[in-house]
């Protein structure tokens, strides 16, 4: 059995969690998140500074309780893992710096882990994970992704967001219709009372150079510009906007594509189950849509846990479990952090020459 000290400063959540392998499956022995949603708010979007400064404050708080939870003590750990890339880099540095150091004064190995792989294990947090090969829809605030994960759990991409990911559209619809960051629940509660159908907004779609069209891939910076304009149209007409209307017809099409295009991707590629990820992957009606379309085929559709959808170290301890129990692998203390860096090239963060 192995325990591992997981650590997630990508973005705006400070997290800390000790997770373990015991009996062939990966258990959460305690997690802990401080959020910085409410101070980001009030600028409409994460402030890189402010993020950083916050993740220094809450960690070392953070890794206290999750000890204190469990009673186990930095001795009875085998591993520290820490999120690495991509996110804010001042972000990444502060929790990559933290987990090294730790592993050099104890003497024990540090994982540097991909940030998309924590998404993509969030789902072994679940009790009833599918295994491997399967189809992943990663939706979250700054990518929208559907990658291909085979038996060694090795990832291809087949399908990305040309533009905006999806929850980043959400964001910047809520702040069109004057709703507050972050824009995915803001937009999900109002909807609620909206009609779906009221307004047709377009399904956006990326050409290829040759003619045709990417059949997985998305954009929703059209639909964005849609909503935008459907806006600038009812108030030139002097009517009052109706908010939960725009907000459920938007949500609704923003849904439509994504469980689409994964469909479609599934069947093409002779994958029968679907796992969906991602921050964007607690919005309800996406959960239901992803539901219903799987009664009318013959695919499994597997859901992260509502509370691992969002940035949470307990997934990044998951995927550290899976590299140090499958290849048996560690981070030089050399490697450091980067804004940006394919998941294709994941396996390169655990090279003896770390690629940053």
């Amino acid at each position: 059995m192995s325990i591992i000290l997981s650590l997630e400063t990508s973005c705006d959540e400070s997290a800390a969690a000790l997770v373990s392998n015991a009996k062939g499956k990966i258990d959460l022995l305690a997690h802990e998140i401080a959020s910085q949603i409410e101070e980001h708010s009030n600028w409409g979007g994460v402030v890189p500074e402010i993020a950083s400064r916050r993740h220094l404050e809450n960690l070392p708080f953070l890794i206290e309780e999750v000890f204190a939870k469990t009673k186990l003590e930095i001795k009875n750990i085998d591993a520290v893992a820490a999120t690495v890339t991509p996110g804010l880099t001042g972000s990444l540095l502060v929790g990559s710096i933290t987990a090294r150091t730790l592993a050099n004064l104890h003497q024990i190995p540090f994982l540097g882990i991909h940030h998309l792989e924590g998404h993509l294990a969030s789902i072994y947090l679940a009790k009833n994970h599918p295994k491997p090969p399967f189809l992943v829809l990663l939706v979250s605030g700054g990518h929208t992704e559907l990658i291909k994960v085979d038996a060694q759990h090795k990832y291809q991409r087949l399908g990305r967001s040309h533009d905006d990911a999806a929850g980043e559209a959400f964001d910047k619809v809520a702040r069109l219709l004057g709703l507050p960051y972050p824009g995915g629940p803001a937009i999900q509660k109002v909807a609620k009372f909206g009609d779906p159908k009221k307004f047709l907004f377009p399904k956006g779609r990326v050409s290829k150079p040759g003619g045709g069209f990417f059949p997985y891939d998305f954009s929703f910076s059209g639909v964005k510009t849609a909503v935008f304009r459907q806006i600038e149209k009812i108030r030139s007409e002097n009517k009052e906007l109706p908010i939960a209307d725009i907000a459920a017809s938007f949500e609704n099409i923003v849904a439509e594509v994504l469980v689409e295009r994964s469909f479609r991707c599934a069947l093409d590629q002779g994958l029968n189950s679907i796992v969906l990820v991602g921050g964007v992957a607690a919005n309800e009606r996406l959960r239901k849509m992803m539901l219903a379309k799987a009664s009318e085929n013959t695919i499994n559709i597997s859901l992260a846990p509502m509370e691992f959808c969002t940035d949470n170290a307990a997934m990044i301890g998951a995927a550290a479990l899976l590299r140090l129990t499958s290849d048996n692998v560690q981070s030089s203390m050399e490697l450091g952090v980067s804004a940006r860096w394919p998941l294709e090239k994941s396996d390169l963060l655990y090279d003896f020459n770390p690629p940053f």
